[in-house]
């Protein structure tokens, strides 16, 4: 039990990312997926023109793929920000912009999952102030979730990467899980559990695995060291999703990790194996 047991999507954020954003859907499609994430892809902006919207739906579509997942806006992905939800001003208010902009988005295409990153901590402002707001935005985020028949995901990433984020835990992001659904009382907040951010975190993954595999919505995978495909690092994936399968975990497997020097489309040679 293993990756043959799997169901996997990609992320289409960080694979395929050589070839144009209306592009990689078909492109995932081409090579044998039937099902993509996304991060939130206009990273200048939580309300990009309608036509924005529907020329991206419209490669979703013509595809035949399913949207899966999306990010909430989070500021510069890949980049130095991490979320803007708990940042107080104008990044708090671009996310709660967005918050139904990508709702009804992802709700058109299907979509059962919204990934809201909590945002790096910030100089000057008292971190307590910071989680309070993270609070009311994830109430928002979560109740927008449950109209779209959604679940909201609150990821841990890791420390060397991204030092400023406050979640650097298995635990802590799962502390804010039961936070956002004790405030809301819909029980739609779950862990997104991300092997690579995890590990490198020096966490026990097992561990990780048999304590919070059945509040988590969605996993995520990618190698490591290097964050690259299966088989580039030392990280015992296949062992890791089927400890997650006899555990109960039966959802989707995001593919989030980076192609390096080749094409994306010749970076699932691990899956025949």
């Amino acid at each position: 039990m293993g990756f043959a047991d799997q169901r996997f999507n990609v992320n289409l954020s960080i694979l395929f990312t050589e070839l144009p954003l209306l592009e990689r859907p078909a492109a995932a499609a081409a090579a044998g997926f039937t099902a993509v994430e996304l991060w939130w892809p206009w990273i200048d902006t939580p309300t990009p023109e309608r036509s924005e919207l529907d020329a991206l739906k419209r490669a979703i579509e013509d595809a035949g793929v399913q949207l899966t997942g999306l990010n909430f806006y989070a500021g510069e992905l890949p980049g130095p920000d991490r979320g803007a939800l708990s940042i107080p001003g104008e990044e708090s208010e671009r996310f709660r912009a967005n918050i139904d902009v990508a709702a009804d988005f992802a709700g058109s295409l299907g979509a059962t999952a919204l990934n809201a990153l909590y945002g790096n901590r910030v100089d000057g402002v008292d971190p307590a102030e910071q989680d309070a707001l993270a609070l009311e935005n994830l109430v928002l985020a979560a109740r927008a979730a449950d109209r779209i028949g959604a679940i909201l995901l609150i990821e841990a990433l890791n420390k060397p990467e991204s030092p400023l984020y406050p979640l650097v835990s298995a635990p802590a992001a799962v502390g804010i899980v039961d936070k956002v659904n004790n405030a809301t009382g819909l029980g739609n907040a779950r862990f997104l559990m991300d092997l690579y951010h995890l590990s490198m975190n020096g966490e026990d993954l097992p561990a990780v695995i048999e304590e919070y595999a059945s509040v988590t919505g969605h996993v995520q995978i990618a190698d490591n060291p290097g964050r690259g495909a299966p088989g580039t690092g030392t990280l015992p994936l296949d062992d890791l999703l089927g400890r997650l399968k006899k555990a109960g975990y039966d959802g989707w497997v995001g593919l989030e990790y980076k192609p390096g020097d080749r094409p994306s489309a010749e970076t699932f040679d691990w899956l025949s194996r």
